[in-house]
């Protein structure tokens, strides 16, 4: 039972942590009655670089921050269950990508928020479990389609300008997510392989002069033998001239004839 408990602080722990991060920051700015949104990304402007590591941690309101939390921890956690061993990394880089690609093409505005990560978890889980092809990871991918598939709206212009939405976070976290999957397509949990799989493959190595890895000189004298044998045959016949007459290799043999005399004859 321990053990289980553990397993699952393991997944939830970072997740949890990040969560409880961006609800202090917006529990001070209420307490203390200030606004940080200075802190989001300004496109362009050296002012707005810091927002590349802050603006995920600065929400509008609190029901912006409640609007992010949710799919946030649920995305994160399966992002940390399902690839294990990379997904800090895959965290971290969707984080900072997702900023910088922001502050170098979005509109003349303060952008926060942490959409734009939830945009890249989602995106990175639906298109690694695709490319892929493993049935666990793809089942992952179903469900946050399920769960959050109306997410794709977000990435619109015409929709998001009119809810005041940074559309440009969910497109660049969307962009970066699908890097990722792609870059990462080779590392972390691999598709489960069967047992007539690996018969296949053993087949296949254990022949070495099997048919097809024969180059193709080798393939055209394999396939007629007996060709090849008669041209053999000719041309040794040719060389040897004793062959074109029998006769003359036939042994020479004697004959000698005897006759008894008319005398001997008569008694």
């Amino acid at each position: 039972m321990k053990s289980k408990t553990k397993e699952i602080l393991k997944y939830i722990k970072l997740p949890l942590i990040f969560i409880i991060i961006i609800w202090a920051v917006k529990l001070f700015e209420y307490f203390f009655e200030i606004n940080l949104g200075f802190l989001g990304i300004y496109p362009l402007k050296l002012k707005g670089l810091i927002g590349i590591i802050t603006s995920p941690l600065i929400h509008a309101s609190f029901k912006h921050l409640y609007s992010n939390t949710v799919p946030l921890f649920i995305l994160s956690v399966m992002l940390f269950y399902f690839y294990k061993e990379i997904s800090l990394k895959i965290f971290i880089y969707i984080y900072l990508l997702t900023g910088i690609w922001v502050w170098f093409g979005a509109r003349p505005a303060y952008h926060i928020g942490a959409s734009g990560i939830i945009y890249g978890l989602a995106s990175f889980l639906i298109f690694s479990g695709i490319i892929r092809k493993n049935y666990k990871l793809l089942s992952a991918s179903f469900i946050v389609i399920l769960l959050y598939g109306g997410l794709i709206w977000g990435v619109f212009p015409d929709f998001a300008l009119k809810n005041n939405i940074s559309w440009e976070s969910h497109l660049w976290g969307s962009i970066a997510g699908l890097s990722l999957a792609l870059y990462y397509r080779k590392q972390g949990p691999e598709r489960k392989k069967y047992s007539w799989e690996f018969e296949d493959e053993n087949d296949d190595d254990d022949d070495e002069n099997a048919y097809w890895k024969l180059p193709l000189k080798n393939k055209i004298t394999e396939d007629k033998p007996s060709e090849n044998k008669k041209d053999i045959n000719k041309s040794t016949d040719n060389n040897n001239p004793t062959k074109n007459n029998p006769s003359e290799n036939k042994p020479k043999i004697k004959i000698i004839y005897h006759y008894k005399n008319n005398k001997e004859e008569e008694k």
